[in-house]
This record gives structure tokens, C-alpha cells and sequence, in this order.
């Protein structure tokens, strides 16, 4: 008898756990955020936090409030060094889209540059602290040479490839002058795009834009001097003004992003990120990132 009390207790525990479980992954997939359900005009907060490495998760969050009726404005809080080109470019486009609908205003947070600021030029005003550090308007692909090193201990990189510039950035020699050429190129090419989309964004000259697109950071004071800042103010002064540019009249319901907490995010991605934003940063990837010289 008190073996099968012993076993009943213990079934009752595991059910327990197991409910738990299964009703904490039911609220992290199905969980609405303070005002989700709530009627009225509202204002959505997108956050793009971190190296920009991919796109989807924000290109979705903008589509789903792009589709909610209830939804009448969005603020990007954007606190990013900046990242890859095509995900920053993605997120872009996805913002003009989203303009076409809504209205779409940037806030800055601590830093909003490179990649980042090219993502907050496709919204409708652009709003940063007096020191967010903005600007870095440039294009970077870094390469490491272990040449000599590899020299010193006796090793020999061996390569068979299809194509003159097949293996071009390899760290086991001297980059030659016809690969600077093209590599140089492929740079120009992505810098005028970025230029050009922040003379659009801002409705700027080219040539204004070009004169300090050469990676240098500003702060958002400076920044807003020069026309790449519309607004000072915090996140919530950028919430008060959206609110005001859609007609909604009191203080606004606010929709902040779902947090999902993983075993990922709590022991894995602190010591991870570190070693993967290095090999994201030496490996053959364009970047519209802040560097540590600009």
C-alpha cells in the first residue's frame, strides 16, 4: 500500500511537470504582449538588437503588423552596430513595403550605425538620443594573412581551384593586386547603393550624402545637424510621435515585442556569440558594420 502511494505521488509530480511544460511552450508560442488584445489605435515595437546577421524573424514581425488592422503605426527600435549587407538590405526593403501601408518610425538606442542606419533611412522619421552613435556609412570585407606564420611552423597551404579568383582572400598568401581591383569593385559597388539609399531616405544630395560616407561615426546630435536625424528623443518620444502622425488621441496602447526564453538564450548564445560575430567578421562577408577604426 504504501509503495503504490509512493508511485501515485510520484505520477502526480511527473503530470505536474509535464503540464508546467507544456503550458509555458503554449504561452511562449501563443502568449500575447501587454496591448496585443486590446481595441483602439496601437503602436508596434520592432526590435532589431545586435549584429544583424539574418532577417527573417524582423521581415515577419513587420508583415504580421503590417496586416493588423489594429495596428496603425510601427517603431523600429534599432540598437545595432550594423551587419551583413543582404540581411540589413532585406529588412530595408521590408520597411519601404511597410511605408506603403503605415506609417514606420525609427528610434535609436545606443548605437544605430552602418547596417543599422541603413535600415532606419527606409522609415518615415528617424528619432535618436543626442548620443546614439550613428552614422558609419561604409562598407567593409576583412581578410587575415597566416602567411608568415604558417612559414615559421612549417606549413604549406596547397590549393586547386577553377578560376584565377576562385580562392581569393585565402589566408595562405598575399592577395594580388588584380584581386584588390575586383574586391575594391565589389565595395564601390555596394557603397553607392548604400549612399544612394540614404540620399532617397533622407531626401539629400547625393554628393552631400558621399562627403560623409566614409565610415566615420557621429553621434546623434551631429547626426541630426546633418540632416541623417530628423528628431532627439528616447524610445517613448518616438512612440508619442508616431501615435500623434496616425491621429491617436491619449496615451497610446503599446505592442511590444514576444520575449522567448530558450536554453539557448540563457547558456549556449552568451558563450557562442562571440566566437561566431569573429568568424562572421573574418570570413569572406561584406559587411555595412561599425568597425572598431569607424
Amino acid at each position: 500500500m504504501k509503495r503504490k502511494r509512493v508511485l501515485v505521488g510520484l505520477a502526480v509530480i511527473v503530470g505536474l511537470i509535464v503540464f508546467f511544460f507544456v503550458a509555458s511552450l503554449l504561452v511562449m508560442r501563443f502568449g500575447a504582449t501587454p496591448g496585443e488584445f486590446s481595441f483602439g489605435g496601437r503602436i508596434a515595437v520592432v526590435e532589431i538588437r545586435g549584429v544583424i546577421t539574418q532577417s527573417s524573424g524582423v521581415i515577419d514581425e513587420l508583415r504580421r503588423h503590417r496586416e493588423d488592422n489594429g495596428v496603425k503605426a510601427i517603431v523600429l527600435r534599432i540598437d545595432s552596430p550594423g551587419g551583413g549587407v543582404g540581411p540589413s538590405q532585406e529588412i530595408y526593403q521590408e520597411v519601404l513595403k511597410t511605408r506603403k501601408e503605415k506609417k514606420v518610425l525609427t528610434s535609436m538606442g545606443a548605437v544605430a550605425a552602418s547596417g543599422g542606419y541603413y535600415i532606419a533611412c527606409g522609415s518615415d522619421l528617424i528619432v535618436a538620443n543626442p548620443g546614439t552613435i550613428t552614422g558609419s556609412i561604409g562598407v567593409v570585407m576583412q581578410f587575415s594573412n597566416f602567411e608568415e606564420l604558417m612559414k615559421k611552423i612549417g606549413i604549406k597551404g596547397v590549393v586547386i581551384k577553377s578560376g584565377a579568383f576562385k580562392d581569393t582572400g585565402s589566408p595562405f598568401r598575399e592577395m594580388t593586386p588584380e584581386e584588390r581591383r575586383l574586391l575594391q569593385q565589389v565595395i564601390d559597388s555596394v557603397q553607392e547603393q548604400f549612399v544612394q539609399a540614404v540620399a532617397t531616405g533622407r531626401k539629400m544630395d547625393r554628393a552631400k550624402v558621399a562627403e560623409i560616407a566614409d565610415g566615420r561615426i557621429l553621434t546623434g546630435e551631429q547626426a541630426r545637424k546633418l540632416g541623417l536625424v530628423d528628431e532627439l528623443g528616447n524610445l517613448q518620444d518616438a512612440i508619442d510621435l508616431a501615435a500623434k502622425l496616425v491621429g491617436i488621441e491619449g496615451r497610446p496602447q503599446v505592442i511590444y515585442p514576444r520575449r522567448k526564453v530558450t536554453l539557448w538564450d540563457l547558456v549556449l548564445k552568451d558563450l557562442t556569440r562571440g566566437i561566431l560575430d569573429t568568424l562572421i567578421e573574418k570570413g569572406f562577408e561584406l559587411s555595412y558594420r561599425m568597425s572598431p577604426g569607424g
